[in-house]
């Protein structure tokens, strides 16, 4: 068996399946692009959907990837086991309707067992098949795999409702019964069963039906193979370490947290070594996400973060560690893992700055939930159960980040239970909440074979508005194809086309399709891509089209113009918006349209005045030093070397375009531009927001309609000159001031005499004095105008001191409010005002809430406002 590092490990795997003619995708974003059913991406192959449903055809058909993936159903588990992670990386080799299970499995055990890879004992390897997949057991039996270390498992199918599926095959390695958790006459003691002695390191999956809606199960059109090593998990093997935690991407981060601490050393004791994995897997898990674009929020994917850093430094203070430290471990995670991933260390000084933030929230937040806490345990013991209830539990631990076995265990020490069934019922129905929120939506689409049988070649032709010689090589008209569209809708497919389609955020274009005598015979409405990267045409059909014949196809002109406009004003913005709040800031997405564009980004705190201000300036700038706007076609490798943005999931062939804006804007794009920046005239943002989490949205005109935006703008600015009378435009701040100023002591001088009329009534109010039982009551109707006129009268009463109780209630325009004070010697009595304004407030419509010495309440139905006053002397004639 071979001795690696893990960055040894990984380029071995990569290595291997290049040998194999596997193309290398580097590993995507954690931030899923275009996939609503997932938060995180969660494995190698849930960045392959596209190629496995068919939706895009891959240059190659065999690919090989190291994935780093986040994984957050079971975060309680992370630190108790061997193997749990919120944060991994999976190996994988997929053929996408290339090889199939011979290949798959042949591989699979030369890498495994080969002298010249890992050298595993061959006599430790076991695998699990799929009963009825005969195939598949006797390739293992042929590469060499033993007949007794072949495990059939109903289990053993992939399958997640609709889409494609198939029987996998599972790879377990045997670390020895002196490793397992159960017995040796156990009956899970075996490969596949559950016990820590099979270590599972690989699942090949043979994706080869098809699961439709109905329930059954048909043939994919094109069988393909998605497989998943467990980087960490085969490195523990290799290190021969007795669990993840002790491997190369752990021990440094584990070691230098042993540092922060007074005495605690990992493996000491069970409690503190939990303490350290739980600390080493966080911190790697917020740095990746961070480092891809992801902030800590209330919500979603921000959520997850949040929790995560407030577990580990709640497991920080167990190991003695004071104040915000998660943060400092973030270089280490950098290091560590920087020969693959360099970019935790390149932004590690943000990354140190977000998780730090978070950290000193948390500690505020974290006073609040141990004060709760003390109550909730005082209120416990006073119960007849001694109990926390689970939905206390739950709130402790969501709102406050404390994980329920911190609640169990400071519970347990104070003599005390905590109801885990109700805090378990309490996260379930959250978790159901989130599901429903993402939708009924489904994880992996069916082929389309008509869509991904089509091979002949369209070229885009970049520059052109017109194409009089088109020749038309596919018609499909209800995912057939066909010889001849004459019906209301079809999709065209060219041997040629200026019509740009769908991608990258800019829109399609639009036009017309004329036959060689010059008629219209279809409007383009839209242009999406095929698979196979063929332009398709979705028209409106006005006269029969017929294959093989050849059109003139005409782009609607204007609406190009607005593109290459808006595209290259996004690039300006793009690079302006780095420039100004730094490098760390994500592009999240964009929209160019015609008139408009949209572009979203990553932002901790929502931008200033200022900081819209300088990015619009940045932008104008360079539209008017006249850049010339120059696009290079070349390979990924040397467009990177140019310092080329590659934004989200880097969907690029072996060729590129690089759109260059001399060395302010420099990034990988297919979309049309502008010739020279000065072609845009202006930039304008009309709109800065909040769209999400940490996510903003800035959405902008240019050219024509930023103009009209500004004259718009212009004639407001007049009728607003005209309407404060102001001889310059200049002059409206002073006359707008001077107005403001001018009303503010009018509203003055009615509060003033407001106080006085309410100081006149305040004495005939509190002359009437009424006994009941013990307690001098103030209980009556008054007419003033709302609320803050009722507690102005209760601080001239409590001033005075003109009675034990004040109950003063009024209406006024169609709304009713009501006020209660107690003086010493009805708290004394154990009355309470927040609980006397909850029995009369339903009364006049509304709900309310206070202090014990003070309460208030407003409602929509005045009538009721007699029968709440008798109700609350009732009440205090009662106690």
């Amino acid at each position: 068996m071979k001795k690696l590092s893990s960055s040894e490990f990984r380029q071995m795997f990569l290595d291997f399946f290049k040998q194999h003619g596997h193309m290398v995708l580097p590993s995507q974003s954690l931030i899923p692009q275009d996939d609503p059913t997932l938060l995180w991406i969660n494995s190698g192959v849930a960045t392959m959907k596209k190629y496995f449903d068919g939706s895009v055809v891959p240059k190659n058909h065999r690919i090989t990837s190291s994935q780093k993936s986040i994984r957050t159903n079971d975060i309680e588990n992370v630190g108790k086991t061997a193997r749990h992670q919120t944060f991994f990386e999976m190996l994988g080799n997929f053929s996408v309707g290339d090889y199939f299970k011979k290949e798959a499995i042949t591989w699979a055990w030369e890498f495994l067992t080969s002298p010249d890879w890992l050298d595993l004992d061959q006599e430790k390897l076991y695998c699990t098949v799929y009963p009825k997949d005969t195939e598949a057991q006797k390739i293992w039996l042929q590469v060499g795999m033993p007949e007794d270390h072949i495990v059939k498992l109903e289990e053993n199918f992939w399958d997640i409702g609709e889409g494609p599926c198939g029987p996998d095959s599972e790879i377990f390695y045997d670390r020895g019964q002196e490793n397992n958790d159960v017995a040796e006459d156990d009956p899970e003691n075996f490969p596949g069963g559950e016990n820590a002695r099979y270590l599972e390191i690989w699942n090949i999956v043979f994706s080869q039906y098809n699961h439709l809606a109905n329930g059954k199960y048909v043939d994919q059109p094109h069988k393909n193979i998605d497989t998943g090593m467990g980087l960490e998990r085969v490195l523990s093997i290799l290190q021969d370490a007795p669990t993840n935690f002790e491997t190369d991407l752990f021990l440094p981060i584990i070691h230098e947290t042993e540092k922060m601490t007074a005495a605690k050393k990992y493996g000491s004791n069970k409690a503190d070594t939990t303490a350290f994995k739980i600390i080493a897997d966080h911190v790697r898990t917020v740095s990746f996400a961070i480092a891809d674009g992801a902030l800590p929020s209330n919500t979603g994917r921000g959520y997850v973060l949040r929790r995560l850093i407030r577990r580990a430094d709640l497991n920080g203070q167990r190991l003695g560690i004071k104040g915000a430290f998660l943060y400092k471990l973030v270089p280490v995670v950098g290091k560590i893992m920087e020969s693959h991933y360099p970019e935790v260390t390149e932004q590690k000084d943000f990354i140190a700055k977000v998780i730090k933030n978070e950290e000193e929230r948390f500690q505020l937040t974290l006073e609040s939930g141990l004060t709760l806490l003390d109550d909730l345990i005082v209120s416990a013991q006073k119960s007849e159960d001694k109990t926390i209830t689970g939905k206390d539990a739950f709130k402790l631990f969501d709102t406050y980040g404390f994980p329920y076995e911190l609640t169990f265990e400071t519970a347990q020490d104070a003599g005390l239970k905590v109801d885990q069934k109700g805090f378990d019922a309490e996260m379930k129905a959250q978790k159901d909440r989130a599901r429903k929120a993402r939708g009924n939506l489904q994880s992996m689409g069916s082929q389309d074979e008509t869509l991904m049988n089509l091979k002949d070649k369209s070229e885009f032709e970049y520059g052109v508005y017109e194409e009089k010689n088109a020749k038309l090589v596919d018609i499909i008209v209800n995912d057939q194809l066909v010889d001849r569209a004459d019906g209301d809708n079809a999709v065209l497919i060219f041997d040629k086309t200026p019509f740009y389609g769908e991608r990258g955020g800019q829109v399609a274009d639009h036009g017309n399709i004329y036959n060689q005598e010059g008629e219209l015979v279809a409007q383009v409405t839209d242009v999406q891509h095929a698979p196979n990267d063929q332009n398709m045409h979705f028209v409106d059909v006005i006269l029969p089209l017929t294959k093989g014949e050849k059109y003139t196809l005409k782009i609607d002109r204007v609406r190009r113009e607005g593109l290459r406009h808006s595209h290259t004003a996004t690039h300006l913005l793009h690079a302006a918006l780095r420039s100004v709040l730094g490098e760390h800031t994500h592009q999240a997405g964009s929209l160019v349209e015609p008139d408009y564009l949209r572009f979203d980004f990553t932002a901790l705190e929502p931008m200033t005045d200022k900081e819209i201000k300088s990015v619009e300036n940045l932008v104008n700038q360079k539209i008017w030093e006249a850049i010339d706007v120059k696009t290079t076609i070349t390979d990924p490798d040397t467009g990177r070397k140019m310092g080329a943005l590659a934004l989200f999931d880097g969907k690029y062939g072996d060729k590129v375009r690089v759109v260059q804006i001399e060395d302010f804007s420099i990034e990988f794009c297919g979309g049309t531009h502008c010739a020279n920046t000065n072609q845009i005239g202006i930039f304008k943002i009309t709109s800065e927001s909040a769209i999400g989490a940490g996510m903003r949205r800035i959405e902008a005109v240019v050219s024509k309609k930023a103009y009209e935006y500004l004259a718009n703008r212009s004639v407001l600015l007049d009728e607003i000159q005209a309407e404060v009378k102001s001889t310059k435009p200049e002059d409206i701040i002073d006359k707008v001031d001077s107005l403001e100023k001018d009303l503010h002591d009018s509203q003055k001088q009615v509060e003033d005499l407001n106080l006085q009329i309410n100081q006149s009534k305040a004495n005939s109010v509190f002359d009437n004095v009424k006994q009941v039982g013990d307690l001098s009551v103030i209980a009556q109707r008054v007419d003033v105008n709302g609320m803050n006129d009722l507690r102005e009268f209760a601080d001239t009463w409590k001033s005075g001191k003109k009675s034990d109780v004040l109950v003063l209630a009024t209406a006024s325009d169609g709304k009713a409010n009501m006020i209660i004070s107690l003086g010493d010697k009805a708290l004394a009595k154990g009355l309470k005002a927040g609980d006397l304004i909850k029995q009369a407030a339903p009364i006049f419509g509304g709900g309310g809430g206070g202090r014990p010495n003070m309460a208030q309440a407003g409602g929509k139905k005045p009538e009721g406002l007699e029968k709440a006053i008798q109700t609350v002397i009732t009440a205090i004639a009662k106690n």
